[in-house]
């Protein structure tokens, strides 16, 4: 996965769209493209759009940063991903230059964007829920090119990346602190010795009214009981003799039921007498909340399971496919309405520079003008626009437009839903059948 970073740019815009673009680095501007205007002439094309903005504030643009790790992607591929990075950012809506850098170590995108957008002239928001939304999808993206992970460091405000992931996969000191007290429980037969091995483990032990550690490296103390309620010292006493196992995790609510019994958190409750007998009726609730399942979506056979999720999976996929369609239609139509736009209210500057008779001194005068319309004519010569359309029109057909996208994305996110609780139940019926044929197989290596 790459690091990513988001500064706002609020002065000297054309350096920074300057600096991206450097020959030097984005081998001869080869690895330079853009949406919605032309990286040419951006700054004056954002000022434009600034020009109309709704929203307060003083940011003129965003500028965006992709650093991938050193030798793992070429220059190409780095490029395609960070024009999808960029598209799934600015959602069709704000103008962009991308740009590949590749004359440093590793390789990184630069992506600078609009503040303001050009579809309804709101200002962009960036705040730590917009960032984490361009983290995951940066590392979406990168898992689907097989790239691995790069840790950036902490950032000037609120938790960085680095702690953010480490709590969310349990890397964090608490999460480390955990994973090392409930691999030693099964193997140890006291609380006292429990704390024994895990100062043996390098971990520093404060004694008091409460229980705390600290790891190699670790600033402050982590107490006991703020792991959560398994982990105070009569959990870990209860766990330790068998009287209590470990509170699995809740399955998400979208997720269904889920059969599978959480062995490494129960490796010492299947030492105490209790266990089996909870263990029978842990997997007969759970395998009725499964046949109650199948009885009611009527599914009989194994088959049909089978062809039951291969059905909605194929719906998801070909919803995802409409969903694309319907988001690239949108992109395209807001920056047709955006040069028709532009060329209609810069035509009569450009006519009266056509007729002046010293164009020089009136291009000079009005050049601001005079290029967005240029560029807005080019554009749309580009896009095959013979006949300038109806803005009308155009506006009415991408709200509709918006409309169906809204419809297509709550049916895509339904058979999203519907492709996990099957497969959810499918593990069921797969571990319920494996645990079904292990006391044959059992029997056999008896005889055997």
């Amino acid at each position: 996965m790459a690091v990513t970073k988001i500064k706002p740019i609020k002065s000297t815009l054309s350096k920074a769209l300057d600096y991206i673009q450097n020959p030097d680095k984005t081998d001869g501007k080869m690895l330079v493209s853009s949406f919605g205007c032309s990286y040419e002439t951006a700054d004056i094309e954002f000022e434009y759009t600034l020009s109309q903005a709704l929203g307060k504030g003083n940011n003129l643009a965003f500028h965006l940063i992709q650093s991938f790790e050193p030798g793992e992607v070429d220059y190409e591929t780095a490029h395609k991903i960070g024009k999808q990075l960029a598209d799934a950012v600015t959602k069709g809506q704000h103008e962009y230059v991308l740009t590949t850098h590749i004359d440093k170590g590793h390789v990184h995108n630069h992506i600078i964007f609009c503040a303001a957008n050009f579809v309804d002239h709101r200002k962009y928001n960036s705040n730590k829920r917009s960032y984490y939304g361009i983290r995951n999808m940066s590392d979406k993206l990168c898992r689907e090119n097989g790239l691995s992970v790069v840790v950036p460091g902490k950032g000037s405000k609120g938790k960085s990346y680095a702690e953010y992931q480490a709590e969310k996969t349990g890397t964090s000191w608490k999460g480390k602190l955990k994973t090392a007290i409930d691999a030693l429980i099964p193997q140890v037969s006291s609380f006292e010795e429990l704390l024994q091995r895990l100062q043996a483990a390098r971990y520093e032990v404060k004694p008091g009214k409460y229980i705390s550690c600290r790891a190699p490296g670790q600033e402050r103390f982590t107490r006991l009981k703020t792991l959560g309620a398994d982990y105070t010292e009569e959990a870990l006493n209860e766990r330790i003799e068998g009287r209590r196992t470990r509170t699995a995790k809740a399955p998400r609510a979208d997720h269904g039921v889920s059969l599978l019994i959480d062995i490494q958190n129960s490796i010492k409750a299947a030492q105490s007498r209790g266990y089996e007998q909870w263990a029978k009726i842990h997997n007969l609730k759970q395998a009725a909340k499964t046949m109650n399942f199948l009885t009611e979506h009527k599914i009989e056979q194994y088959a049909d399971l089978t062809a039951k999720i291969a059905e909605i999976q194929t719906e998801s996929e070909q919803a995802a496919d409409a969903l694309k369609s319907v988001e690239k239609r949108l992109a395209d139509m807001a920056v047709l309405m955006k040069n028709v736009s532009t060329y209609q209210k810069t035509k009569p500057v450009y006519d009266a520079y056509r007729k002046a008779k010293n164009k020089e001194k009136y291009r000079a005068g009005q050049e601001r003008a005079i290029i967005l319309h240029e560029a807005a004519a080019r554009s749309l010569k580009a896009a095959g626009v013979v006949k300038l359309p109806n803005l009308d029109a155009l506006q009415a057909e991408y709200e509709k437009l918006q409309t169906q996208k809204e419809a297509l994305y709550a049916d895509y996110g339904k058979l999203k839903k519907q492709v996990r609780e099957y497969d959810v139940i499918k593990q069921n019926i797969d571990s319920i059948l494996q645990a079904e044929k292990q006391p044959e197989r059992e029997k056999e290596t008896e005889r055997g």
